[in-house]
């Protein structure tokens, strides 16, 4: 009986493995989408802010690398300290968000090729380190708009 036993206890240990195995989605791509996206209309000609929730569903991290938009240039800031800085590239977590928010990270536009009014919407590129480029619309809210979410 206790020869019958061990093979059968090393099967079922060999089964638990692999059955684990498809569980464990640490290999899985990153699974990026863009919610909670916004603009406050901007009270200046030239410069102007966006605002958003990246959301990786994927079991592998990625990192925000740039941002295009026909608006103008945009690059990625980041506020520490009441001092406003541009930021390298900033990681999606696995399984995990990158929120961009006033006061913290954010997108900043420069140079806009025109002025956006409440109501319209602007198109951003969000490229990345791993995965293909991910596009979003951000609509132009009030200038004073702050979101019940609080980003």
């Amino acid at each position: 009986m206790r020869r019958a036993a061990l093979p059968v206890a090393a099967a079922l240990g060999a089964a638990l493995l692999l059955g684990g195995c498809g569980a464990d989605d640490s290999s899985s791509p990153a699974q990026l989408s863009v919610s909670a996206a916004y603009m406050p209309q901007p009270v200046s000609g030239s410069m102007a802010a966006g605002f958003l929730t990246l959301t990786n569903e994927g079991g592998t991290k990625d990192e925000l690398t740039s941002v295009t938009s026909d608006l103008g240039e945009v690059t990625v800031h980041e506020t520490t300290g009441g001092v406003m800085k541009e930021a390298g590239p900033l990681a999606v977590p696995a399984h995990g968000r990158l929120v961009l928010e006033s006061g913290g990270s954010h997108l900043m536009f420069e140079k806009l090729t025109h002025r956006p009014k409440e109501g319209e919407k602007v198109s951003v590129e969000l490229h990345f380190a791993h995965s293909g480029p991910v596009r979003a619309e951000l609509p132009v809210k009030p200038a004073t708009y702050r979101p019940a979410t609080g980003h």
